[in-house]
């Protein structure tokens, strides 16, 4: 790696070339940022990535990025390149070239023209580890077809189990509350990047990774998706309970709503006891986890007139108390500041480069040796053309210059 010093972490020495925006791409370098690597972040000038204007809110510093950008771009250097330009699109392969890692999101086939296709992109730098990421992959008859979370959280079946059941007041399909496809597939994306990198390593062969936001959703209906495949059960919309477990699920106190998550028979006995319905533990519908769930409706008309009576501090301290798995619902706010989070370290305070201070969830795994750092705010769009085209490309102030009056670059929104 040239250019800048290359900084502490797991992937310290790696560059990655980043050319997506919106959330699935952006999720996946940040988190490879997040362990070391030198990620290079390339921009539309005067646009920027699209998530910097999907708000409110928005920050009060003059870039008016929206908070949405913020939560997947730290890390990042980003630099405001024309792709359509010729001479854009050769600074970006001259970037490639450079380039451990190239992430992309484009259309299938978007990226031939300007020369930064997989092929074209291996020409310049075998090795590379080059991930496409699309909404249907880089085959079959919907290859060419736009994906977004929201149309694939229904198209996989997700919504299909997620809300309540028809027949009850708002029942009907549900999308979850987070762009859940976006998110794990960028996580697919950083794992498979990552195995890519040890096959690099033992052979010295990249590769191209095909991952699509339909496959990734689908492979993740697990349980659900089982019990179809290996059981006949057409999976519905159960809300709040669980299609195996029972109770898992959320119910009514004197006060307020609670979680209660019972895994096993010994935990479902030593819950019942503690409400006082222990002789419904040793009853043949109830004693074993398959009969409480095909028996869910009368072990449930029983249970709850009896935990309505409860205050909901009462019950979950009990629970607590005793080892089992209880809790409320929080708001984002109440999580946030939640002692259990503070002691963990999730929320990161960091300054961009004006010094406008922004807040971040930080990388959830603790690595002993080599953890995840904080190294630089999510930047402003093209705030780092300059510094990364001299560091990187060695271009000198004239043809920086040269080409920012062409427009093929720029400098900040």
């Amino acid at each position: 790696m040239t250019g800048e010093a290359s900084p502490a972490g797991p992937l310290a020495g790696l560059r990655v070339l980043d050319l997506s925006r919106v959330l699935a791409g952006p999720w996946c370098t940040q988190i490879l940022g997040d362990l070391g690597a030198e990620v290079i972040k390339v921009e539309q000038p005067g646009q920027g990535d699209d998530t910097r204007r999907w708000g409110p809110p928005f920050l009060d510093d003059g870039s008016n990025d929206a908070a949405y950008y913020l939560c997947a771009n730290r890390n990042k250097r980003s630099v405001a390149i024309d792709l359509a330009d010729p001479q854009g699109a050769a600074l970006i392969r001259r970037f490639a070239e450079t380039a451990d890692i190239v992430v992309e999101n484009f259309r299938v086939g978007g990226l031939a023209k300007y020369g930064l296709d997989y092929a074209s992109v291996k020409a310049i730098r075998p090795d590379v580890i080059y991930c496409s990421i699309t909404g249907f992959g880089q085959t079959g008859p919907m290859r060419n077809t736009g994906g977004y979370d929201f149309l694939i959280q229904g198209m996989s079946g997700l919504m299909s189990v997620t809300g309540l059941p028809d027949g009850e007041p708002g029942g009907g399909p549900m999308k979850v509350g987070l762009p859940v496809c976006d998110l794990q597939t960028g996580l697919y994306a950083t794992v498979s990047i990552l195995a890519a990198l040890n096959h690099r390593n033992r052979t010295g062969e990249g590769q191209h990774i095909d991952l699509a936001l339909l496959d990734t959703q689908v492979s993740l209906l697990a349980n659900q998706a089982s019990n179809w495949m290996n059981g006949g059960m057409v999976p519905r919309r159960l809300g709040n309970q669980h299609p195996n477990t029972v109770p898992y699920q959320d119910f009514a106190c004197a006060d307020g709503n609670i979680l209660v998550a019972i895994g096993n028979d010994r935990q479902f006995r030593q819950f019942m006891a503690m409400i006082g319905l222990g002789a419904l533990a040793d009853d043949p519908r109830f004693a074993a986890s398959g009969g409480r769930s095909v028996n869910r409706d009368a072990l449930l008309g029983v249970m709850r007139p009896v935990i309505a009576q409860w205050k909901a501090a009462e019950l979950i301290a009990a629970m607590q108390a005793a080892g089992l798995p209880g809790g409320k619902v929080n708001e984002i706010p109440e999580v946030l500041e939640h002692p259990q989070i503070e002691a963990r370290g999730l929320v990161h305070e960091m300054e961009r480069s004006d010094g406008t201070p922004v807040k971040v969830l930080g990388f959830p795994a603790k690595l002993s040796a080599t953890p995840a750092t904080y190294r630089t705010a999510p930047p402003r769009s093209g705030e780092d053309t300059r510094a990364v085209l001299t560091g990187v490309l060695g271009l000198d102030a004239a043809e920086i210059e040269r080409l920012m009056a062409a427009g093929v670059i720029a400098e900040r929104l």
